[in-house]
């Protein structure tokens, strides 16, 4: 059992008769009253993400879990396949346990988190950034805008993201997994 003071962004607990990892959280002290966390929790089993405050030192039930690199195989329909990088084994999940599938390129490392009670796949943690090729996107017009502009780029993978107009088809940009947004252009 932990307590609310060891709430952490990832840290799966056992609410409401089924698994959750916490997405987001604050700890809150208001001036008045007892202090108290606010979180969003996403489930594991359904993708459902609730919001839910707790009391200042209220027990939750984490659950243990265990961290493995996986590589990203092939999509086939809504099933991601995943191979160990330690044993080779291969594990299939469905695209409700990836934030940002649209984001996922074949050969790409990953972190699953796995319970360790029943040896089940819990969720899946994306690299902090990937990088990934334009391979459409309209031509941006020199001297169009006074502000800083975007146009829609698609990427390889399929997913679509906002990128200046300086980029144009066939450059490698740099995306930030959790927002899905460009962060920089990459020279190779």
């Amino acid at each position: 059992m932990a307590t609310t003071s060891d709430i952490r962004k990832g840290l799966c607990i056992r609410f409401n008769h089924d698994i959750y990892k916490i997405v987001e959280f604050l700890h809150v002290k208001p001036g008045k009253g007892p202090a108290f966390v606010r979180t969003k929790l996403k489930s594991v089993t359904t993708g459902k993400v609730v919001d839910n405050t707790f009391s200042a030192g209220h027990k939750i039930d984490d659950v243990r879990v265990e961290t493995h690199s996986f590589q990203y195989l092939y999509p086939e329909g809504d099933t991601f396949h995943f191979m160990n990088t330690e044993d080779f084994n291969q594990i299939a999940l469905q695209r409700n346990a990836l934030d940002a599938p649209e984001l996922l390129k074949e050969g790409e490392v990953v972190t699953i988190l796995i319970n360790t009670e029943d040896g089940m796949p819990l969720s899946v943690e994306m690299p902090s950034h990937v990088v990934l090729e334009v391979t459409h996107t309209e031509p941006g017009v020199k001297g169009n805008t006074a502000t800083n502009a975007t146009k829609p780029a698609t990427m390889e993978t399929g997913a679509s993201v906002n990128v200046p107009l300086f980029i144009s088809e066939g450059d490698k940009i740099k995306v930030e997994t959790d927002k899905g947004t460009y962060v920089e252009r990459v020279k190779e």
